[in-house]
């Protein structure tokens, strides 16, 4: 829990935001690293695998969202959590 309000305080837009693009690309992103972590160890649960691609999907759509609304927003997520190459 305490590593969500650090990542929602780190990436949020305004004081109170907890819901903005930014954010929510984010926690998935935190929730992703530590599901693939879980998936070397345990391959064949096919279960946290569908979930993690649903996790993966949704990313891409808010990633997406915010390339076309705001590209500056969209370059600094990028760069901050290290998504693109």
């Amino acid at each position: 829990m305490e590593a969500k309000t650090k990542t929602i305080a780190e990436f949020r837009t305004h004081e109170r935001d907890t819901g903005s693009a930014d954010v929510q690309i984010a926690l998935l992103t935190q929730r992703i690293n530590r599901l693939t972590e879980h998936l070397q160890q345990f391959k064949k649960d096919h279960s946290s695998r569908r979930g993690l691609l649903m996790m993966v999907s949704q990313r891409r759509r808010l990633l997406d969202y915010l390339h076309h609304t705001d590209q500056n927003r969209y370059t600094e997520i990028t760069k901050k959590l290290k998504l693109r190459r």
